[in-house]
């Protein structure tokens, strides 16, 4: 069951970002501060069973902009991967915003080989690739972002 992020989730957010790699055991504490001092415009979402949190996504607007959103992580845990979770995050994020009448949602990820399914799953469920910024994270690691009209009018 997809739904906002409840104070209750924290822990086990921190335990999914932790087993996804988002985060190393030691940062944690950057999540917990996020989590614990969130702004209004700051979105959470959780995707929750019996057990807890099985998939997080954590969005906010672009500042100075009308309708332009970025999606800064979507993450399902390891042990529930490849079952359609991650597009049913997406799936959630993206008709919510667009009930909203948001325009725009960007993602940006990386562009090395490791990330090549990030993007293939960014790409088949509709956004596409918008900008490439070589070198962004480092020597050699592009940063790419992604874009997904949410709203039918000319950019």
């Amino acid at each position: 069951m997809i739904r906002p992020t409840i104070e209750s989730d924290f822990q086990g957010l921190i335990a999914l970002a932790t087993a996804c790699g988002l985060f190393e055991q030691d940062q944690t504490e950057l999540l917990a501060s996020m989590l614990n001092s969130r702004s209004d415009t700051d979105i959470w979402f959780t995707d929750h069973e019996d057990s807890g949190p099985v998939g997080v996504a954590y969005l906010a607007p672009e500042k100075m902009t009308n309708g332009t959103w970025n999606l800064y992580w979507i993450a399902v845990h390891p042990d529930h991967q490849r079952n359609g979770r991650g597009r049913a995050m997406l799936d959630y994020v993206v008709n919510w915003l667009t009930k909203k009448g948001e325009r725009v949602l960007l993602v940006e990820t990386s562009g090395t080989e490791d990330f090549e399914y990030v993007r293939r799953f960014y790409s088949k469920h509709g956004f596409d690739e918008e900008a490439r910024i070589r070198s962004f994270y480092d020597t050699g690691v592009d940063k790419v972002v992604f874009l997904r009209v949410l709203k039918k009018q000319p950019l």
